[in-house]
């Protein structure tokens, strides 16, 4: 499973002991462009993503090699010192400390390797009171108050439905190595960069800190509302067919009137009083039941595309089958692709392309995810030049399974 030698971080070497979505989805962009990354693993202890053959595990790892390395043998983290020596990232997710518990952490791995960038993304960070706290995304949305504010007012136990912070995290997580990066082709020195998942999703808090600190005012959960903004309608709204829903979001005057006309000009909605923003949030409710009546004979995609033609913002609320199967654009471009490779347990698979698009490169080939086994022997070669015998006396001393 070769680098494509044209990508931009060829060359660049990752070692990866990440686990679960946060760390594996930044290294999987490091993958996608170019960087080998070897994916520490344990086919006894694989932690809660469930091993090579889990879909989840492949959804998240692939563009990388995974060494099967059994951590609990001396052996095992001696040998991964040396491979600290030779990387120029080494990241993890664990809670604090575990890497350096291994005698692989950054204070002695730089001493050798001064150019190596650690990267610890652990839920609370490496200080403080939980610092200690095992996270995954429910507690840190909670903690972060993303479940509250992103909550229907009187169900305030809703919040998201999906690991948002756990993407967000990845994503921070890059920009930090591409910081350092740039920063040691100006030094020649690497760094320790500690991320908190937990304060990653404070962050997208922000207009609610800012509306506490400037009003002494508490945000709460709007729903599809705007908490900060004066518009209407700006809601889902039901369409023909089980469980079809439209986003509509008007967002200014002249939105509205385009909106009611195609809707037949209905006496209700020409009353002067929801001619501005204000009167329509007023009568916000009343607005959506009759966009409601409207909406509900109508096909989601037709509509869409006929309030889209004529300047009104809204989206057919779709489903993962309607983004595989039916999404035009995502079509257009390929978005949904096939490995050229089976899966060796799952069988044939499909992706989701890296969102970028280089006007010089095009990426259009992806690794599929590895299973234990496949890539043992070729990155002791490539990382620590061992021979075969070498690892083979590895294999039966049990350190590699």
């Amino acid at each position: 499973m070769g680098i494509m030698a044209e990508l931009p971080f060829n060359g660049l070497r990752v070692l990866d002991f990440t686990h679960v979505l946060a760390g594996p989805f930044a290294t999987r962009i490091l993958g996608d462009l170019g960087a080998d990354v070897v994916k520490i693993m344990s086919e006894a202890r694989h932690g809660p993503d469930g091993g090579t053959s889990s879909p989840y595990h492949a959804m998240w790892n692939r563009s990388k090699r995974v060494l099967q390395l059994d951590m609990t043998q001396p052996d095992a983290r001696l040998m991964c010192a040396n491979m600290c020596k030779r990387a120029d990232i080494v990241i993890d997710n664990f809670s604090p400390g575990v890497l350096d518990r291994w005698g692989i952490g950054y204070e002695v791995t730089s001493i050798e390797n001064p150019g190596v960038i650690y990267i610890q993304m652990s839920g609370m960070g490496d200080s403080g009171p939980w610092s200690s706290y095992v996270s995954f995304a429910p507690t840190v949305h909670a903690l972060a108050g993303l479940t509250y504010l992103t909550g229907v007012p009187g169900r305030e136990d809703i919040g998201i439905g999906f690991s948002y912070n756990d993407h967000q995290s990845g994503l921070h997580g890059t920009v930090a190595l591409l910081a350092a990066l740039i920063e040691r082709r100006k030094s020649g020195i690497g760094q320790r960069i500690e991320l908190s998942q937990f304060e990653v999703g404070t962050t997208f808090n922000a207009p609610a800190l800012l509306d506490f600190f400037a009003n002494q005012s508490v945000t709460g959960p709007s729903g599809n509302q705007l908490p900060f903004d004066q518009v209407a309608p700006h809601n889902c709204y039901p369409c023909l067919g089980t469980d079809r829903w439209i986003a509509i979001a008007i967002m200014g005057d002249d939105q509205w009137t385009k909106l009611i006309q195609q809707m037949g000009a209905p006496n209700w909605a020409i009353d002067p009083s929801l001619a501005h923003a204000t009167g329509r949030v007023e009568n916000q409710n009343f607005i959506d039941e009759q966009i409601k009546e409207w909406t509900q004979s109508q096909i989601a995609e037709d509509l869409m595309i006929l309030l889209q033609t004529n300047g009104i913002p809204a989206g057919v609320v779709q489903t993962g089958e309607d983004l595989v199967e039916k999404d035009p654009q995502l079509a257009s471009s390929d978005f949904i692709f096939e490995y050229d490779d089976e899966h060796p347990t799952l069988g044939k698979i499909s992706g989701d392309r890296l969102p970028l698009h280089f006007e010089d490169k095009l990426i259009d080939k992806y690794s599929r995810p590895e299973i234990f086994g496949e890539s043992n022997r070729q990155i002791l070669k490539d990382w620590l030049d061992m021979t075969d015998d070498d690892i083979n006396l590895n294999i039966q001393s049990g350190l590699i399974k």
